[in-house]
C-alpha cells in the first residue's frame, strides 16, 4: 500500500475555528446561531430575519439502573469513549521502535472491548487515527495502516464471539482504497451483533466533523429545503457522522496529557471526564475500574441544580 500521495489528498481542515464561550444553559446556542446566520445567504428568495431559539435535551445515555451512589446514575457509562494516548512513550521507555508501541496499544484495545462487555458497557467509541496525524512520518503512517488491516484480520472473530458490532466514525471516504475495503468490510460483517457497539474514530476531526455538518446543512438551505430559522441543534445532530449514537457519558484520557485533541468536540459538550497517567499499553482492567468508581461519584446536572 503507497501513501505517498494520500497526503495531498487528505481532507482539508480549517486553519482557524471560531470559540465559542457558553454558559451550561446555552450549552451550543451561539454555534446554531452563527450556522443560521451564515445559511441566510445561501437561502434562495429574500431574506428572512425570522429567527427561533431553542435546544434539545442533552442525551445522556446513562444507564439508570443499580446506582448505590445516591446520584440516580449507574457506575457504568452506557456510551464510553477512549482516547488510545501513550503508545510511542510506552515503546520509547522500552527502547522499543514506535511501531511496536503501537502493535502493544492495538492488542489492548482487545482487552478493554472484553472489560467494556462484561461491565455493560454498550457503545466503546476510541479515537484511532486523528485527521492530524498526517503530519506524523509516511514510515509510522505506513505501520498504522497496515497494523489497522491486521488488527480486523486477526481479531474479527473474537469481535464476533463476544457480539461486538464495529461501526467507524471519521472521513472514511478520504482513506486509501484498501482501508476504505476493511472498513466497509468490517461493518457489514459484524451488522447482526448486538451486545456492543465498537466505534473506531477514523480520520476522525471533531472540528472536520462540525464543518462537514454545516455544508450538508448550508446546501440543503440553499436548494430551498430548509430555513435558516429552522436550524437547532437536533439538525446538527442528524448530520454528524452517527446521529444514532447516544453522546457519550465518559471520555477517558490515558498517558497524563489533560485535553481532547479534537476528539467529539460536539458530542462530548456533557461528558465526564477522567485522566490517568498510565500509557495506553499498559491501561487495564484497575483503571478502568477506577474510572467507572470516579464517573459514579460525579453530580452530572447538565446545566441545571442537584436534586435535593
Amino acid at each position: 500500500m503507497k501513501l505517498g500521495k494520500r497526503r495531498a489528498n487528505r481532507p482539508a481542515l480549517l486553519s482557524k475555528t471560531e470559540k465559542f464561550m457558553v454558559s451550561p444553559s446555552q450549552r451550543k446556542g451561539p454555534l446554531v446561531r452563527a450556522i443560521r446566520n451564515l445559511s441566510m445567504f445561501l437561502r434562495p428568495g429574500k431574506k428572512d430575519d425570522a429567527s427561533r431559539s431553542g435546544s434539545q435535551t442533552a442525551q445522556t445515555g446513562a444507564v439508570s439502573t443499580a446506582t448505590g451512589n445516591g446520584s440516580g446514575q449507574s457506575s457504568v457509562p452506557k456510551h464510553l469513549a477512549v482516547i488510545m494516548d501513550g503508545n510511542g512513550r510506552w515503546a520509547k521507555g522500552r527502547h522499543l521502535p514506535r511501531s511496536a508501541g503501537h502493535r502493544a496499544g492495538a492488542e489492548n484495545l482487545k482487552v478493554l472491548c472484553r472489560n467494556c462487555g462484561n461491565a455493560g458497557v454498550r457503545y466503546l467509541t476510541v479515537y484511532a487515527f486523528s485527521t492530524e496525524n498526517w503530519a506524523r512520518p509516511e514510515s509510522e503512517i505506513q505501520a498504522l495502516m497496515e497494523l489497522f488491516v491486521e488488527f480486523f484480520e486477526r481479531y474479527d472473530p473474537e469481535l464476533a464471539q463476544e457480539g461486538i458490532r464495529v461501526r467507524f466514525s471519521g472521513d472514511i471516504g478520504a482513506l486509501p482504497e484498501n482501508i476504505r475495503e476493511v472498513c466497509k468490510r468490517a461493518e457489514e460483517n459484524s451488522i447482526g451483533r448486538d451486545r456492543m457497539d465498537l466505534i473506531i474514530a477514523m480520520n476522525y476531526g471533531g472540528r472536520h466533523e462540525i464543518v462537514q455538518a454545516c455544508r450538508k446543512i448550508a446546501d440543503q438551505v440553499s436548494r430551498g429545503l430548509m430555513k435558516p430559522e429552522d436550524i437547532q441543534e437536533e439538525t446538527i445532530r442528524e448530520n454528524l457522522y452517527l446521529p444514532d449514537v447516544p453522546d457519550p457519558d465518559l471520555i477517558i484520557r490515558p498517558s497524563g496529557e489533560q485535553r481532547m485533541s479534537n476528539f467529539l468536540l460536539w458530542e462530548g459538550a456533557y461528558a465526564e471526564l477522567w485522566f490517568s497517567n498510565t500509557l495506553w499499553p499498559d491501561f487495564g482492567l484497575s483503571e478502568l475500574q477506577d474510572a467507572f468508581r470516579a464517573y459514579s461519584l460525579r453530580d452530572r446536572r447538565f446545566g441545571g441544580l442537584s436534586e435535593e
